[in-house]
């Protein structure tokens, strides 16, 4: 059974920071891609960041790019989103994700339930 759930989420000030985790399990986590995806109050989704299945390459979405940072520990099958620097406008529903194997063809696979973030003073 896959499954993927967030932690770390709550209430930050502007300019504060907040770690989210994504605990990984039922799968070989070590051999897939994970993104975070956010959906902010209102709006649809937005790609946030990826990061590959060894944690070698990372992408980002030009509006976390600099504040925001993806990591995972292959050992503890865990998915890491550090941000900081925190603005309004990040305040959403934060959400790791699972790539397919076939990621071309299926996408994301599975989904956390996602977490909430609210950055405001």
């Amino acid at each position: 059974e896959v499954q993927l759930v967030e932690s770390g989420g709550g209430l930050v000030q502007p300019g504060g920071s907040l770690r989210l985790s994504c605990a990984a399990s039922g799968f070989t986590f070590s051999d897939y891609a994970m993104d975070w995806v956010r959906q902010a109050p209102g709006k649809g989704l937005e790609w946030v960041s990826n990061i590959n299945s060894v944690g070698g390459s990372t992408t980002y979405a030009d509006s976390v790019k600099g504040r925001f940072t993806i990591s995972r520990d292959n050992v503890q099958n865990m998915l890491y989103l550090q941000m900081n620097s925190l603005k309004p406008e990040d305040t959403a529903v934060y959400y790791c994700a699972k790539y397919s194997r076939s990621w071309y063809i299926y996408g994301m696979d599975y989904w956390g339930k996602g977490i909430l973030v609210t950055v405001s003073s």
